[in-house]
């Protein structure tokens, strides 16, 4: 639990607007989604991949975890 709270914690860095995030499950994948993933900064996205959240390359504005989106 602590890992998934230090990820959504970075990740909230990055929101303009707390209405500009959106997470989302889907196949026990959750994704997080970013206005400007790209804005997110390399140590960040390394600590995020340690954390297991990676760029999702097929969705130019999410981190996904298979981690965390299933039980």
């Amino acid at each position: 639990m602590d890992d998934l709270i230090e990820a959504l914690t970075i990740l909230r860095k990055y929101l303009r607007r707390p209405e500009d995030h959106c997470t989302c499950c889907e196949h026990d994948v959750l994704y997080v989604h970013l206005p400007d993933r790209e804005k997110v900064s390399k140590a960040d996205v390394a600590r995020l991949e340690e954390l297991g959240f990676e760029s999702d390359e097929d969705l130019e504005t999410a981190f996904r975890s298979s981690r965390f989106g299933s039980c």
